[in-house]
């Protein structure tokens, strides 16, 4: 086991070096190298910083939760162009308060973001418990749906995809 404090994040040092790569646009022996000791040193220096990844449960379910967000995110897109482009008046901006079951940081990070992806909303912070996330939404009709759906949309699915063990 003592080898893999040598090489804590094999992925992430595999991702770096090819993306060093693909920066460099060159395959010389010297930019491997250099692409490599990066891909090797930022995650060693940096590994206090990483969150840990929970144990992915259901992968399948993964794939089928990503095309739910894409296809949040265009029809997202969508409404917030309408209402862009329509009167400022019909504009209904709420900040939201949507109690939070998960426990685990990656997993409130990966919630929040996928929240804020989604054009119209943000998640504006999280309360100290970490029980209370914070979100601003620019168009809300009934506060109670857009917390329903936050919940069964996104985090529900995110608990049954990965282990969700506390922190």
């Amino acid at each position: 086991m003592k080898r893999w404090r040598l090489l804590p994040h094999p992925l992430l040092t595999l991702l770096l070096s090819i993306a060093w790569l693909l920066l460099n646009n060159t395959l010389s022996l010297g930019q491997l190298l250099l692409g490599l000791f990066l891909g090797w040193g930022i995650p060693l220096l940096c590994q206090s910083f990483l969150l840990r990844t929970p144990r992915l449960r259901r992968p399948g379910l993964l794939l089928r939760y990503m095309l739910v967000v894409l296809y949040d995110i265009v029809v997202a897109n969508l409404h917030v162009a309408r209402l862009v482009l329509g009167r400022p008046e019909a504009l209904r901006p709420a900040f939201i308060e949507v109690p939070i079951d998960i426990e685990d940081e990656f997993l409130l990070t990966l919630l929040a973001c996928v929240v804020s992806l989604t054009p119209g909303t943000v998640s504006s912070g999280l309360s100290g418990d970490r029980k209370t996330l914070l979100l601003h939404s620019l168009d809300v009709d009934d506060q109670d749906e857009v917390i329903r759906q936050v919940k069964t949309r996104y985090e529900a699915p995110l608990k049954e995809i990965f282990e969700c063990s506390p922190t």
